[in-house]
């Protein structure tokens, strides 16, 4: 952690809520937003913390009518009882997200499974924030959505046409290893957010991970114009899927996706979210070996996949485990310089205190 610095969580919340309150944000969307930021750093997550967030809401956001400060939700009738479907009207994306996997518990408390779709939505930033909320509640979660822009080539192609389109997972194994289980990656090699970070700190990205204007291959931050999908055609498949959710709630065609100035009449430029959220109780068979019950039968099984001479292996969520630990042990968040220079930036446009290492 040579590279690092700590900071007050307090003082970077106060920030980082001061710049949304500056672009028109109420105050419960402004606390929301930075408390994904810091659950971001906090746990990590060096892509989506609060540079990237301001950042994004910057670019696509507030300032040109991709995000509506203040926006209400508008819930969707619907026949499926476990089902709802929102309009979010462009709201901050972290407060719908926190709102929706909120709702997904609620129906899962009553169905077994509960699923929220949402329309007209704006980038939610980290969606591993939002499983692992639910998964340190004791419930299975999922979310993916459809990226701000399309950055990514689909395999085979020369133009980009998807999305980052991240997945993510969460299972309940607080009890069973000492943290939930949390897969969450973009589809693409990398996220954009990471070329972001790459070309702040003056370092290159692996090979085959970007192309630059001619789509040629590049390892160079400030060439990419674009990224590839990861393992070729099967992360090109993934990415996929989450357009094919967004076409099927609503969302923007993925090549003018937040690109008001390209869309034609009558075309949509917003991004879409999905979520779900099981019960545990829901899926159990009720027939564990040996008298088990399922979250001793879920702790055996994963003690068989890591047995056996895998002792060393990582499982996912475990870099986040390590990195909040680490956080939490040092009293704040972690940033490297660089990246309290930005905040520096920040906090004299907002007239804020500017942050400072404890």
């Amino acid at each position: 952690m040579s590279d690092f610095l700590t900071v007050s969580r307090a003082d970077h919340d106060r920030l980082v809520q001061a710049a949304y309150e500056s672009r028109g944000f109420t105050a419960d969307e402004s606390a929301e937003g930075a408390k994904l930021a810091a659950e971001a750093a906090r746990h990590g997550i060096r892509t989506h913390h609060a540079l990237k967030a301001l950042h994004l809401d910057h670019l696509f956001g507030s300032a040109t009518g991709g995000c509506t400060p203040g926006a209400e939700i508008e819930v969707i009738p619907s026949k499926f009882a476990a089902s709802e479907t929102w309009n979010a009207n462009r709201k901050l994306g972290q407060s719908v997200a926190y709102r929706a996997i909120d709702r997904c518990i609620e129906l899962a408390d009553e169905f077994g499974i509960g699923q929220v779709s949402v329309d007209n939505a704006f980038h939610y930033l980290w969606g591993g924030g939002y499983v692992m909320e639910a998964a340190e509640r004791g419930y299975i979660a999922y979310t993916n959505c459809t990226s701000a822009l399309a950055e990514v080539v689909p395999f085979g192609g020369k133009f980009p046409t998807l999305g980052t389109n991240p997945h993510s997972w969460g299972f309940p194994t607080t009890d069973a290893v000492g943290f939930p289980l949390v897969s969450d990656w973009a589809t693409s090699v990398v996220a954009m957010g990471r070329v972001q970070a790459l070309k702040r700190e003056g370092k290159e990205l692996p090979p085959n991970a970007a192309v630059d204007k001619d789509g040629n291959p590049t390892t160079d931050p400030n060439e990419v114009v674009a990224l590839l999908p990861f393992g070729a055609h099967k992360g090109y498949a993934m990415c996929l899927l989450n357009e094919l959710y967004g076409a099927l709630i609503g969302g923007s065609l993925p090549s003018i996706r937040g690109r008001a100035s390209q869309a034609g009449p009558g075309e949509k430029t917003s991004t879409a979210f999905y979520f779900q959220v099981i019960h545990p109780d829901a899926i159990s068979g009720n027939a564990f070996a040996k008298g088990r019950n399922q979250m001793e039968n879920l702790k055996e099984v994963i003690g068989d996949i890591f047995g056996h001479g895998n002792e060393k292996c990582i499982l996912p969520g475990q870099f986040e485990a390590e990195a909040r630990k680490r956080s939490d042990e040092a009293g704040g968040l972690h940033f490297t310089q660089a990246e309290l220079d930005e905040f520096a930036e920040l906090a004299a446009e907002v007239g804020a205190e500017p942050l400072k290492p404890i």
